[in-house]
């Protein structure tokens, strides 16, 4: 069965930007490892981490460079080659999210899904995603994931919180966290960074 086109594919050469952006960023010293902190503290220390939509490879290097087994998966053939480009030694699977399978790639203590892609899939795939990726964490393994909530970028959605908790409650997770930013500053209308759990009864801070 083939997947729904994502957001980011029907976006096309208009989403060519955010490549070169972080590859300036990380030209110029700027830091670019925001998100990999924070998911190395909310992982034990040799962890699984599965990347999803990893991008240019800047989280799942900077996770691996902290002792983690990192899975990366990014879709986007043009990004892939940045991965390569850039972290050479990083592994890139070229799958999107709903075709990982727990058989296949195994179960990870942590999943991150950062970068807006939860804005960027497919049209009404969110809880076919959540839980897919539900399935792949191990016991106690958590989701960390991140995305602007006003849908800025071009072809992205504007995805309400409430519209994301009711989405992952109904894939059987919980978000037991929520930060407006990966350094943990409190909740905003902006942008929202979520710590989701499998089998949870516990509410979101915030």
């Amino acid at each position: 069965m083939t997947n729904p086109p994502t957001r980011w594919q029907l976006a096309g050469e208009d989403n060519r930007g955010y490549g070169r952006h972080f590859a300036e960023l990380r030209a110029s010293g700027s830091d670019i490892e925001g998100e990999a902190r924070l998911a190395d503290a909310l992982a034990p220390r040799g962890a699984r981490v599965l990347d999803v939509g990893s991008g240019m490879g800047r989280v799942a290097a900077a996770l691996v460079a902290r002792g983690h087994e990192v899975v990366a998966t990014e879709p986007d053939a043009a990004l892939r080659a940045q991965s390569r480009a850039t972290y050479p030694d990083l592994a890139v699977l070229p799958h999107e999210a709903l075709d990982l399978d727990p058989v296949d790639v195994g179960v990870f203590d942590l999943v991150v899904v950062v970068g807006n892609v939860m804005v960027f899939l497919g049209e009404d795939t969110e809880r076919q995603v959540l839980r897919r990726l539900r399935s792949l964490l191990a016991p106690g393994g958590r989701i960390l994931a991140g995305f602007e909530l006003r849908g800025p970028k071009s072809g992205s959605r504007v995805y309400p919180a409430e519209d994301f908790l009711a989405d992952a409650a109904a894939s059987g997770l919980t978000a037991t966290w929520r930060f407006g930013s990966y350094e943990l500053h409190g909740p905003n209308d902006d942008y929202a960074v979520w710590v989701l759990e499998a089998g949870h009864d516990r509410r979101p801070s915030g």
